[in-house]
């Protein structure tokens, strides 16, 4: 039996080591997902930006290669009203002339958990789900849980973790600022008031009775010890995992996570999103009242992130990451799951 202080996330999902491999839309897919698993963690997949078919072709793909509980993620934002983005059309014209260019066909929306991805957790029966910007309505959330599966969701205030805990879920995920991509905020609390990690976690920890999966700046076995010392019962981490060979992330990427700092900026979708700093962020600055809310303002930036990585032009394209990017090691998954386990569980002075 290992040697976690508290096994309260491990008896309820059954993994080998309290570690969630986070569900990164744009980092993460299938072969992160079966590496992580192999190493003892929970696999996740991100569901938000998937069609439902390929979201239920990547979850048999995982199960015929690899054994473990798969956490299947969602958004669950509100989408807002339409709105006159000429503006931030404008803004960007410079750029569509640049890589040439003609016509803003959109990406993959990003679109809130609705009937037919919870048709998939209902076909699929995923071990775990999880949510960010708060739960989708009562009836596609009953039906999650007549799944089987366990809910999380997460949190980036006590007040959003103890509104989550009424609601129902299973386990809450405390993240703090240094995580990477989107802030999970979903109360509508002003930003300047949010938490760091190791100042949400205890707290969280204190006001909740299910168990809290700490998330944001675990780099190492270091960041997931002290987490359990302030009460978590797992860790999710995702930049760590970036570094990976099985991540989607391009070898040119992955270098930049080492040399360049990160932070939050809202030109990559409308919303608060840490990424690494770019060319973008270098010429137009991080936050630009010209860009639509969350998720609009992806709709005429997308075009430009394919056509940058057509051309191999990293530094234009968004890398989202967490603070501890700088930490990362390239091993492969399913070793760096078993070397931050081994890590933590060694400074905890626990047996492995």
């Amino acid at each position: 039996m290992s040697g976690w202080p508290d096994r309260c996330f491990l008896d309820l999902v059954g993994s080998e080591q309290p570690i969630v491999q986070a569900p990164m839309a744009n980092g993460g897919g299938v072969e992160l997902c079966v590496a992580a698993l192999r190493g003892g963690a929970v696999g996740s997949l991100p569901g938000g930006m998937v069609a439902p078919d390929e979201l239920r072709a990547q979850v048999g793909a995982v199960r015929e290669r690899a054994q473990g509980p798969i956490n299947l993620n969602f958004f669950c934002h509100r989408p807002p009203p339409a709105v006159d983005d000429s503006a931030w059309r404008a803004l960007l014209k410079p750029y569509y002339e640049q890589f040439s260019i003609e016509s803003a066909a959109p990406g993959p929306a990003r679109m809130p958990f609705g009937e037919a991805a919870c048709a998939v957790v209902e076909e699929v029966r995923p071990a775990l789900v999880s949510f960010h910007f708060g739960l989708p309505e009562q009836a596609l959330l009953d039906r999650v849980k007549a799944a089987g599966t366990v809910v999380v969701a997460s949190a980036t205030s006590v007040e959003e973790a103890l509104w989550l805990e009424r609601a129902g879920v299973d386990a809450v995920i405390a993240q703090g600022i240094e995580a990477g991509g989107h802030s999970g905020r979903f109360l509508g609390a002003d930003p300047a008031e949010a938490m760091t990690l190791f100042a949400l976690l205890p707290q969280v920890v204190d006001a909740v009775a299910v168990p809290v999966i700490a998330a944001g700046g675990i780099g190492d076995g270091r960041g997931i010890a002290a987490a359990f010392l302030l009460g978590a019962s797992a860790a999710q981490i995702g930049t760590a995992y970036l570094h990976c060979p099985e991540s989607l992330l391009a070898p040119e990427q992955r270098h930049m996570l080492k040399e360049r700092p990160t932070l939050f900026t809202n030109l990559y979708s409308g919303g608060l999103a840490r990424a690494v700093r770019g060319r973008l962020v270098d010429e137009l600055g991080a936050v630009r009242s010209e860009a639509p809310s969350y998720p609009l303002a992806g709709a005429a930036a997308m075009p430009l992130w394919r056509a940058a990585q057509q051309q191999r032009d990293f530094g234009f394209m968004p890398s989202l990451a967490g603070q501890s990017a700088p930490l990362g090691q390239a091993l492969p998954a399913a070793d760096l799951t078993r070397k931050l386990a081994e890590d933590a569980l060694a400074l905890l002075g626990r047996p492995a």
